[in-house]
């Protein structure tokens, strides 16, 4: 920020680097516990990768709402608060929650059509074969690098302004810390660690909340905060918001934002094998309710805390401890670190920084996971060592792991010399990656989406897109392209647009009227046999096998779900089953999607020329922030405690009767 940082670098350092550790110790635990209590092994390849496929919905809800909270989240939709006003927080959440809601669809399609694979790119190349499979390989690698981008350069530049300390360095520190976590304790570990990011993230939205609408001395109250938004109207008038307002929805930058953001988030929530993983990693039963779980708790956060500091930032920038910000600082997102500093001095400061890092380090994670899958069992597996044992792809698994933590660093640091902004990045994210989303969720869940007509999409709709993009910049600058001419609003919501529209004309004509009759039958059987015990109730070892010697050991057995889909088949349960499930994700979804993005803000921007909201508007407005803010508290917080209670009291008691030496361990 323009004025010195009010912390020192060692500070900085110091949160870096002991929030890595905290949480490096915290997986030592969480593995000894389960490797000790339960018959999850974190030396199994599939428990690693994949958590067994047995984690119940309301963790993998926290691990959606953990490894969807962002530094954008949190900075790029304050900053959008602070430009565009109250708008801000509900176009950046609303445009980025219903995919999570629409992702639910495909949760239930890969369950029902590839129930043991590690990544949706293993159905991509099994029914649809090795070209195809790289060109979709290609574009969800290149999403995993843009939101790794994202996380390094958002973290970097704030941790940056508010500290002093070293960009590169941060950017360095901050992969590295993560990776070293995760190598301990592989997917399942990692979800009890978002479990512990979300807790601590709510809690300190709260403390700002709270800060901001009860007690702090600059604002402290709704009505006040209100009539400061007023007075912002006077000085700082927002050009293309109605009467210069920061009252209202219509917001003609917000709005652009909006369809940007929807755009943008559906490129990196379908091609992200992060959110795939999620469902892999969770029972086919209850992967609707974990992804209905996630988004809704989710739009909470950008809400409620854009409501909070962007706003804030807003409303502050007369008074004598603002830092000052320039068009570039806002772009990078940092609004919210400056009203955090100007409401709270060092103390603001350091809780932003905690908030910031967790967020970053949970989705980091996210990305560090997924990455090394894809390059697992989507490249050494399938084109290196086809006959890898178990013990080599783990390490090979963990060695990934390394690899792109050290990527994450250098392009962080890459980024930063080029001068790429936060705001850049994601904006321009669609563009690049929004083409593949139609033709992934074609493979996984339409028979008839034909394979030429997908491909050609995905690559033809990302170049007219790129193509787009430019040729708008130019037109709009006299021939003058540049980082900040190509940021504008119509140059990336025409690339954006074109890129999505292509592929969509493309790959839904070329299936209609060229239709494939995919059974998914192979894959439906991938990994059939050397995954049994994934789907398998554990038996113990009968005495004969004791008394000759034989490790105690679990033994798989297959249930009736694994032989029928082994056949490629399903009984006539399942098959209901899975039906009610995708009936519920487009019954909820679709009408969702409506509701967030055309019924609530298109008449709130419209109606009588555009609402400015009253003062008892705005109460209710952010009286509903903090009412979403406890409901994702009750979604992710307390009910994961309250359906793994049965699974937490065994390992009190289990902890309990080791301590007083009347246990006997689990074998490994």
């Amino acid at each position: 920020m323009s004025s010195t940082a009010i912390l020192s670098p060692g500070a900085g350092y110091a949160i870096v680097l002991s929030i890595s550790i905290g949480f490096a110790v915290v997986m030592v635990g969480i593995t000894k516990l389960q490797n000790r209590y339960s018959v999850h092994k974190q030396s199994q390849l599939q428990e690693f990768a994949s958590a067994s496929h047995s984690v119940k919905p309301g963790l993998v809800a926290t691990a959606i709402v953990s490894s969807w909270t962002w530094a954008a989240t949190l900075l790029t939709s304050s900053a959008q608060a602070f430009s565009n006003g109250i708008g801000g927080g509900w176009f950046y959440g609303a445009g980025a929650t219903v995919q999570i809601f629409l992702f639910s669809m495909n949760s239930v399609m890969i369950k029902r059509n590839a129930p043991r694979v590690h990544t949706f790119l293993e159905v991509v190349r099994c029914r649809w074969g090795t070209a195809a499979h790289l060109v979709f390989l290609f574009f969800s690698l290149l999403t995993s690098i843009l939101v790794s981008a994202m996380l390094c350069v958002g973290g970097s530049d704030t941790v940056t302004a508010l500290t002093g300390a070293s960009t590169q360095a941060v950017c360095v520190l901050m992969p590295l810390g993560v990776a070293c976590y995760i190598l301990v304790g592989g997917l399942r570990a990692s979800f009890f660690a978002d479990y512990i990011h979300t807790a601590v993230l709510y809690i300190i939205i709260l403390y700002f909340m709270f800060n901001v609408y009860t007690s702090n001395e600059k604002i402290g109250s709704i009505q006040t905060m209100y009539e400061k938004l007023q007075q912002a109207g006077v000085e700082y008038p927002i050009e293309g918001n109605k009467n210069g307002s920061y009252l209202t929805f219509r917001s003609k930058s917000g709005l652009i934002f909006m369809a940007l953001n929807l755009i943008t988030n559906l490129g990196t929530v379908f091609n992200d094998q992060a959110y795939w993983q999620r469902a892999i990693a969770s029972r086919a039963e209850t992967a609707v309710s974990g992804y209905m779980l996630g988004g809704s708790a989710w739009l909470s956060i950008p809400l409620a805390f854009a409501t909070c500091m962007g706003l804030a930032g807003a409303v502050l920038r007369g008074d004598a401890d603002w830092p000052g910000l320039t068009p570039a600082e806002v772009s990078a997102g940092l609004p919210a670190a400056a009203a955090a500093q100007t409401l709270l001095g060092s103390s603001g400061a350091a809780v932003l920084l905690i908030l910031l890092f967790l967020a970053v380090t949970s989705a980091t994670a996210a990305e560090l996971c997924a990455v090394s899958t894809l390059l697992t069992y989507d490249v050494y597996l399938p084109y290196i060592k086809p006959h890898a044992t178990d013990k080599e792809t783990l390490f090979f698994d963990h060695c990934a792991i390394v690899f792109f933590a050290c990527v994450m660093a250098i392009l962080g640091i890459a980024l930063f010399y080029a001068g790429i902004s936060l705001g850049w990045l994601y904006n321009a994210t669609g563009i690049f990656v929004a083409s593949a989303v139609l033709p992934i969720a074609y493979c996984i869940m339409w028979k008839k989406a034909n394979r030429i007509a997908c491909m050609t999409a995905a690559v033809l709709g990302c170049a007219l897109g790129v193509t787009a993009w430019l040729v708008t910049a130019a037109s709009l600058n006299d021939g003058v392209v540049t980082i900040a001419t190509s940021q504008q609003d119509y140059p990336m919501l025409t690339g954006s647009v074109t890129s999505f529209g292509v592929s969509l004309i493309i790959s839904t004509l070329g299936s209609l009227f060229f239709p494939e009759n995919y059974s998914y039958d192979d894959t439906r059987a991938l990994h059939a046999h050397s995954e049994a015990s994934e789907d398998l109730e554990p038996t113990t070892p009968s005495e004969e096998d004791k008394e000759a010697g034989e490790k105690a050991t679990v033994v798989p057995k297959f249930n009736s779900e694994s032989s029928s889909l082994a056949e490629g088949g399903g009984s006539a349960d399942e098959l209901s089953l899975y039906k009610r499930k995708f009936n519920l994700a487009r019954n909820v979804s679709v009408p969702l999607f409506v509701i967030l993005l055309i019924l609530i803000p298109i008449p709130l921007a419209t109606a009588g020329g555009g609402y400015i909201s009253s003062l008892a508007g705005f109460k209710a407005y952010v009286v509903v922030c903090f009412l979403w803010i406890f409901y994702g508290i009750g979604a992710v917080v307390i009910y994961p405690l309250v359906e793994y209670r049965k699974e937490l009291g065994d390992l009190c008691r289990n902890v309990v009767q080791d301590l007083r030496g009347k246990r006997i361990p689990r074998e490994a």
